[in-house]
């Protein structure tokens, strides 16, 4: 079968079109034939080696697929590398069925961006009726699917942010209430006037450096603050505990690995709830563009440089 394969840690570079065996799938797996396979700002870290599990060589990236199994099931599944290939092994407990009514990359969109906006809003910060919700990179992945829900859900104001008028138009067009420009000086101010001129009371963030450093500074006393990545590769400065009760103030962390320690069946209550929505037509998820094998490395490109908007796939055909 074609796959990337990755023999070096490293920029899009390493990732190389290849013919390797077909896998196997042993008790308690499914082998699935890829339709399509999500691409994930993880992805561009698993490659590098700087993701929060490590990675080891020779690797076939890609950490969710959805297809059909040998019984004729559609599926989308989370499968921790391999995804970037024409077949994949899935666990049979992180596969799901997929509805009719949801197409391939709406199912991608959901089992990885879809459950973190779910659980960032629902677990980590505890969304309130009326609360403001801060949500950054709103034009990602994780960002459309998040203004939409919050929406859904009932905040009292959802600002987003994003880096160009376009990518501010779209988060508005989803739902915000109010989009700035992410790289506003001082952020802090910026987030206080898009919300009346109060503090915020909830931040969804995904960038790190300034960008977290400034978002803490804008909570409102008992502001919730859930940081899910850092796309800019920079560290936030360090905080002292000491300094959340100035504004009591709570940081969380969320990787979307650790909700299958929690007790019962979270994923798929998430995705239960978010194919309902979308099947009624009032939770959607943007293409961000499809790129076939041979392109793996230009959408980790486009990925980094901030190019791309929604959802990424490969489409393993081409």
């Amino acid at each position: 079968m074609r796959a990337i394969q990755i023999t070096q840690f490293g920029g899009p570079e390493v990732l190389t079109v290849t013919e390797l065996p077909e896998p196997a799938a042993g008790p308690g797996h499914l082998l699935v034939d890829v339709s399509r396979a999500g691409v994930n700002y993880a992805d561009t870290h698993q490659a590098e080696n700087s993701y929060l599990s490590a990675s080891t060589l020779p690797m076939v990236p890609g950490g969710e697929v959805v297809g059909t199994t040998a019984d004729g099931r559609r599926v989308v599944a989370l499968v921790g590398t391999g995804g970037y290939a024409e077949k994949a092994v899935a666990s049979e407990a992180l596969a799901w069925n997929v509805p009719d009514a949801i197409d391939d990359v709406t199912a991608l969109g959901m089992i990885v961006q879809g459950a973190s906006a779910w659980v960032l809003l629902r677990r980590s910060v505890h969304l309130a009726p009326g609360e403001s919700v801060v949500v950054h990179a709103a034009a990602g992945g994780v960002g459309t699917l998040a203004v939409q829900l919050a929406k859904a859900w009932g905040a009292g104001r959802v600002i987003a942010t994003a880096s160009s008028e376009e990518k501010r138009a779209l988060a508005l067009d989803l739902g915000a209430d109010v989009a700035i420009d992410a790289n506003e000086p001082d952020l802090r101010e910026a987030l206080i006037d898009a919300n009346g001129g109060r503090r915020v009371d909830t931040v969804l963030e995904m960038t790190g450096g300034t960008v977290t450093d400034q978002s803490l500074r804008a909570l409102a006393p008992f502001g919730r603050l859930a940081f899910y990545g850092m796309a800019s590769r920079k560290e936030p400065s360090p905080v002292r505990p000491a300094t959340l009760m100035a504004h009591s103030t709570t940081i969380s962390g969320m990787w979307l690995a650790h909700v299958f320690q929690l007790p019962g069946d979270v994923m798929r209550t998430a995705l239960d709830e978010l194919f309902g929505l979308a099947a009624d037509g009032r939770l959607r998820v943007i293409g961000g563009g499809e790129y076939g094998l041979t392109e793996a490395a230009r959408a980790h490109e486009d990925l980094r440089a901030r190019r791309t908007t929604g959802k990424l796939v490969l489409d393993p055909s081409r």
